[in-house]
């Protein structure tokens, strides 16, 4: 397959519509990930040979690193979502290279948002490999200063993340549109970075404050999983694609729909799934004290019993990080003793409609929406209701 990329590829201004001939868009259809991965590699490739310019300490540590992690993990569901919704609005071969381009800078900023995420749970695994402050911190052990290790390790690791959002910045900055839809990219661009901010500081806050508001929760959930996974990337293809706002109004309901279900369901299987199928250690948001909808809601429930074993219980054992495997098994009863996780699976089911509802009333159609409708499915929709399979979560 031919490589595909902002940089090989002809553009708008120097070819002709009989040249093209559909091959551009018809190429990505066909294996939109490997797509993706070739136009990420090329622009990471220009960026670290930059870096190596600086530093070679750097390039290694840092840029070369970053680049790998991005690379080497994830379902790449916000380029997914992207590329189908601008397919789905009759995007073509015109609007191809802007659109890979922009699906590398989502993925740039994921891994800001997962490198700084880690450093702020302090956890040691992200998608079943060493998170990249652990990597440093195993780079660069020292036995007797153990805190300066972990404080070198985190510090270069939040560098890291802002380079990643520096480089996805640039891509974004740099990426040939019209006047009319660059405007309206970046609007949506600096609206999604502030809004994945927000909801990290509500989720921070909600930790430190050891807040038990299920509203806050869902608000949470929305700022900071929901607009920049699937509402955002849904709402850039439908731009670059000249989508119309009632369109786009109907997508981006179904987006935010469809990523607070994932999000839901994340905070169940972060409790009771598997790590070998989600990629990190059962319990995680329990001992970092996350302020998920599950809990919020098992605590509302016990109150409204007033079953303060239940409550004096889930207190004890959040944001203990040092929470054994036993004392997590009584999480798990607990909150099912609540009714909590089958009234989330409920809310989930609930989201799942109603995101589908959201699309239908975008009137799109053809194999492109299809496509975009079985991707919407495969996060919002419970895995016992789906004809086909999920999504790897654990790889996001």
């Amino acid at each position: 397959m031919e490589e595909v990329s902002s940089a090989r590829h002809p553009t708008l201004s120097d070819t002709s519509p009989a040249r093209l001939a559909g091959a551009l868009a018809a190429t990505v259809d066909e294996d939109v990930v490997a797509a993706v991965h070739r136009e990420l590699k090329s622009r990471c490739d220009e960026l670290i040979a930059f870096g190596r310019t600086l530093d070679p300490v750097f390039a290694t540590d840092i840029a070369e690193r970053l680049a790998a992690y991005t690379l080497s993990g994830g379902s790449r569901i916000r380029p997914r979502f992207l590329w189908w919704a601008l397919r789905a609005c009759g995007g073509s071969d015109y609007e191809t290279p802007a659109a890979l381009r922009i699906a590398a800078a989502l993925e740039l900023i994921q891994s800001c948002a997962l490198i700084h995420d880690d450093v702020m749970d302090h956890s040691s695994v992200r998608r079943g490999r060493p998170s990249f402050h652990t990597q440093l911190a195993l780079q660069y052990p020292a036995p007797a200063r153990e805190a300066v290790t972990e404080s070198f390790a985190h510090s270069a690791s939040i560098l890291a993340g802002d380079l990643a959002l520096s480089w996805a910045d640039d891509l974004v900055a740099t990426t040939d549109l019209e006047p009319a839809k660059r405007a309206s990219v970046r609007h949506l661009w600096r609206a999604m970075r502030t809004e994945m901010v927000a909801g990290q500081y509500l989720d921070l806050h909600g930790q430190a404050t050891s807040s038990r508001s299920a509203t806050r929760a869902i608000r949470t959930v929305c700022l900071k999983t929901a607009r920049y996974t699937v509402e955002r990337p849904l709402a850039l293809g439908a731009v670059l694609a000249g989508a119309d706002e009632s369109t786009s109004r109907a997508l981006g309901a179904a987006g935010r729909c469809a990523g607070i279900a994932f999000q839901l369901r994340d905070d169940l299987l972060g409790v009771f799934g598997d790590p070998m199928a989600t990629g990190k250690p059962s319990g995680d948001d329990i001992r970092s004290g996350k302020p998920t909808y599950l809990i919020a809601l098992a605590h509302t429930r016990a109150r409204a019993t007033k079953d303060t074993s239940v409550t004096d219980l889930l207190d004890s054992c959040r944001g203990d990080a040092e929470l054994s495997g036993k004392a997590l098994a009584a999480v798990r009863e607990a909150l099912v003793s609540t009714g909590a996780p089958e009234r989330v699976e409920r809310r989930i089911a609930r989201l799942g409609r109603a995101a589908e509802h959201h699309l239908r009333a975008a009137h799109l159609s053809g194999p492109a929406a299809v496509h975009l409708t079985g991707l919407l499915r495969q996060i919002a929709v419970p895995p016992e209701q789906q004809a086909t399979g999920t999504v790897d979560r654990g790889s996001l």
